[in-house]
């Protein structure tokens, strides 16, 4: 025991004692002079009283004692400040050789601020979109109900929300009927309480303006079990939740709060419109609170489920509350301490399927859907299936490129090595450990890593700043945004830290293993001994390698958006302006809502400059698309029972405008009306599936709810909600003939001039046919089109700038170590210079070696190329992963940058003079 406390006590005192001396190091000096002048005082002393002299005395009792330096050195030992005094002295010099060398300095920290700079905006973006969490207390705990199930499941009838096919022939989705999540609520005995919350959007009037407002209708238990408290006011609660007697209630975000009342306190009370519902706000969300659906960007608006039937009534039926059919609503609930989520998802699952019998007639061929639990910290997370692949390539290809800096950093370093021989022996010959000679050093490569993770945390904020404006659409009101905070801090630290002593390991352990004799002779240069520098020769290759690969992931990239650019969509893409509208379906009925568009339709023909106007229930290459029935007449199933087609509705004008040709048969015209016989034009695609070798010309088939449409034409294909997909077949039917005109409709606009000039105008004509009404996502087509491709460019943007930095740090490692090479070997060239070698032959020589080198690399990084390139398959277009243009033109640029790099080496060799190269040995 007292062995244990004598420990724990050394353990104590000495860190203590450490820290005391670094921190008052003017006094330990102090006190270790005054110590040492007393023990020669005392040893003085003795030797008088033994009858020395005092002259005598002073001068023994010094040789008796001792350097005074050494026993100052022993202390500070065993106080262990040697090390830290060593580093005090290391720092200052590597800063001193650092600006002797301000080239050799600014070089590397340039390639390692881009290399760092570049980690960090990746990084950045990569842990806000698949990393973020909910701004809620304890999210971990969290998780996200699912269930997957058949495609013959009890659920499949009516779905608003996810609906995602996961292999087998089953789905899976997070949305549940209101009595089902009121009953595993109820049930519920593994999970704290349930809540519920759904996104929708709507037209809001705030402020007096008219706008487009995202919004999530939420369970009254929301706020509670997320631990969110508001800034001002209050949070929506049970009360709120259970009826709208007590009033309408909304909770604003932070930042609407902001943009659009100032800040003001007086915010609370204030009145606004949500689909034309007037709402009081009652309390204002805290700022970084994105709500449950994702962490990307935040909802506007937060209003009470019982809200429903209101703001986003169901047709006909108007509530979702208590409809069994339509599964709508996503569910979140805290895991109890505990319990395994097995446990939780089992018993959940025997409470869905008991709820799904009590609330839904099953069938004997219908299947009841089976629980899943997910990690719920990051909501329904439903960016993950889009930028899972793209961030994991980026981040697999930035790491890359702080690997060949790293690489290229040390090339360099061992180049300049060459110039230190003399310094390094004499050091050694001076005494130094070669322990020591490593730590200086790494200690200069820590420095300049230091320098250049500062650079690269300037760029990286930069880099957040600019990187999500690559992706953000010029006419969306959002404000994308990547946190630069201090866990990207640490990440850059950690990073500069890791690369610098990654980089600095060769050339550390290079110095430790210099010769002193040879290092100290006038010229280090042996006649017949050649050292080969394997090392250095070895980081190029590698560095080829992996920038052969870079580069041929670019052209990949690069190619795949030229296919995309190139491709023929089938309509005309010039002076088109796109417009959307959506109509609150509790001002604008069944009959009224079309009433409305007609008008407006005629309000912006009559706009000066525009052409031709079209509404369209779908907008082209804008990821959107409908489905509903086409069964031709007489046939009663066919596609395996799959009997829908893609179809859009548009206006009278749509086919001239567009430019779409009109095939066989006639476009519509003046006489198809609300009373005429229904009409619709199918696509070529269409009539070869459906109706080959026939005129479909007067055919008819059987559309949404059974109605009976005559085919009066054939138009052109035409691609429909992307590039990447072939046309499909499609079918279009007349606006005019439509009895309903419920939700967003994209109107097609021609204009004369430049579309832009005539948006002022278009608002204008929309405020006065309804001021509550805003024009939303207004774009040209040209736009819309760029948007479609947007993972595309910034992927093109990225990539292009990782393969021309590789280039460049290709071309300087290339350069390093071919210069190093030709110093080392300055007597050999002399000899064969003298010997009668021309200077063409020197050049040569020299050139083929950085040749092979070179050839080495790139077949290295053509194979890792072939083997890695598979990987990115779905995302390419038009070509695949082992292209042969794309292969020979990045195997060809390396090859010319490489020779271009190593030709000044060459030249330096070609020019050594004989008798100066072997005046000294």
């Amino acid at each position: 025991m007292k062995r244990l406390y004598l420990l724990l006590s050394r353990m104590v005192a000495e860190p203590r004692s450490w820290f005391r001396a670094v921190a008052q190091r003017n006094r330990l000096e102090a006190e270790m002079e005054a110590e040492l002048a007393s023990h020669l005082a005392d040893l003085t002393a003795d030797l008088i009283r033994s009858g020395y002299s005092a002259a005598e005395a002073s001068r023994r009792a010094r040789i008796a004692l001792g350097s005074t330096v050494v026993h100052k050195e022993a202390m500070r030992a065993s106080l262990g400040l040697r090390l830290s005094d060593e580093l005090g002295g290391d720092l200052p010099y590597a800063l001193r050789r650092l600006r002797r060398s301000l080239g050799f300095t600014a070089m590397a920290v340039i390639s390692l601020a881009l290399a760092i700079g570049a980690n960090t905006t990746i990084f950045s973006m990569a842990r806000q979109i698949l990393y973020e969490r909910l701004a809620v207390e304890r999210p971990s705990e969290l998780r996200l109900l699912a269930w997957t199930g058949t495609k013959k499941h009890v659920a499949v009838h009516s779905i608003w929300g996810d609906y995602d096919p996961v292999g087998d022939g089953r789905v899976t989705s997070t949305s549940f009927s209101y009595p089902v999540y009121q009953q595993l609520r109820a049930q519920n005995q593994v999970m704290e309480k349930l809540f519920a919350f759904k996104g929708m959007s709507g037209n809001a009037t705030i402020a007096g303006q008219a706008q487009q407002a995202e919004g999530e209708l939420v369970s009254g238990n929301y706020y509670s079990q997320l631990g969110v408290r508001p800034v001002l006011g209050r949070v929506i609660s049970e009360v709120d939740d259970v009826s709208t007697a007590n009033g309408a209630v909304v909770v604003i975000s932070y930042g609407l709060w902001q943009r659009e009342f100032g800040g003001s306190p007086t915010v609370l009370g204030q009145i606004i419109k949500l689909n034309e519902v007037p709402l009081t706000i009652i309390g204002v969300n805290p700022k970084g609170f994105t709500g449950a659906r994702s962490t990307m960007g935040s909802p506007q608006l937060f209003a009470p489920l019982a809200m429903q039937p209101l703001l986003r009534p169901n047709g006909d039926r108007g509530s979702l509350l208590s409809d069994n059919r339509e599964w709508w609503v996503n569910v979140i609930g805290r895991i109890r301490p505990g319990v395994s989520d097995a446990t939780a998802q089992a018993a959940l699952d025997a409470e869905l399927g008991a709820a799904a019998r009590a609330t839904l007639p099953v069938h004997p061929d219908e299947d009841l859907p089976r629980m899943d639990l997910h990690d719920g910290s990051r909501g329904l997370f439903r960016q993950g299936r889009s930028f899972l692949q793209p961030m994991r390539v980026l981040l697999t290809m930035v790491g890359f490129v702080l690997v060949l800096s790293c690489a290229n950093i040390a090339n360099l370093m061992l180049a300049r090595g060459t110039q230190r021989q003399r310094e390094i022996s004499v050091r050694l010959a001076m005494g130094a450990g070669r322990r020591r000679i490593a730590r200086q050093m790494l200690v200069e490569s820590l420095v300049l890593a230091a320098l250049g993770g500062a650079g690269g945390a300037v760029l990286g904020y930069a880099g957040t700043i600019v990187a999500p404006r690559l992706t953000h659409m010029g006419w969306s009101s959002d404000d994308p945004r990547v946190h630069f905070d201090w866990k990207v801090l640490l990440f850059t630290v950690a990073i500069t830290i890791a690369t610098g002593i990654l980089f600095g390991l060769a050339p550390a352990f290079a110095a430790a293993r210099a010769g002193v004799s040879a290092g100290l002779k006038e010229s280090s240069q042996s006649v017949t001994r050649r050292r080969k520098s394997w090392g250095g020769r070895s980081l190029v290759a590698f560095q080829i390698a992996l920038s052969t690969l870079l580069v041929i992931g670019a052209g990949l990239f690069l190619r795949t958006l030229v296919g995309l650019n190139a491709v023929n969509v089938g309509f005309r893409t010039d002076h088109l302006l796109l417009a959307e509208i959506s109509l609150p379906p509790k001002q604008y009925p069944a009959g009224k809502d079309v009433e409305f568009h007609t008008q407006l339709q005629q309000a912006i023909a009559a706009v000066p400059g525009v052409e031709d106007v079209s509404p369209a229930a779908v907008a082209y290459i804008a990821n959107s698309t409908n489905r509903t029935t086409f069964l031709p007449e007489g046939v009663t199933a066919i596609k395996g029972n799959d009997d829908a087609e893609y179809y859009n509705i548009v206006g009278t004008s749509f086919f001239r405008m567009m430019g779409i040709p009109i095939l066989e048969g006639r476009s519509f015209g003046p006489q198809d009306t609300s009373t005429s016989v229904k009409v619709g034009i199918i696509n070529a695609s269409l009539a070869r599936e459906r109706f080959p070798n026939q005129n479909p010309v007067g055919r008819r088939f059987h559309g949404e709810k059974h109605t009976l449409i005559q085919i009066v034409g054939v138009c052109a294909d035409t691609h429909y909600a992307s590039l990447r997909d072939e046309p499909p077949p499609q079918f279009f039917v007349p606006f005019v003939q439509q009895q309903s005109a419920n939700g967003t409709w994209t109107y097609e606009i021609r204009t004369g001039g430049e579309p832009d000039a005539a948006i002022p105008a278009l608002r204008r004509v929309v405020q006065r046919l309804d001021p509550d009404l805003p024009l939303i996502n207004v774009r040209t087509q040209e736009q819309q089109i760029l948007s479609a491709t947007e993972q595309e460019r910034v992927f093109v943007t990225l990539t292009s700038g990782f393969g021309l930095l590789a280039l460049a740090l290709a071309s300087v490692g290339v350069y390093g170590v071919m210069a190093y090479s030709v110093a080392q070997r300055t007597n050999e060239i002399g000899i064969r210079l003298a010997l009668g070698a021309l200077p063409g032959q020197v050049r040569g020589m020299i050139l083929r070696e950085s040749t092979g080198l070179a050839g080495i690399g790139v077949v290295a990084g053509a194979v890792a190329a072939l083997v890695l390139c598979r990987l990115l398959r779905s995302m390419l277009y038009g070509i695949r992963p082992d292209d042969p243009v794309t292969m020979a033109a990045g195997i060809s640029i390396l090859l010319a940058v490489a020779l271009a790099a190593s030709w000044i080496p060459a030249r330096r060799a070609a020019g050594v003079e004989p008798v100066e190269a072997l005046r000294h040995e």
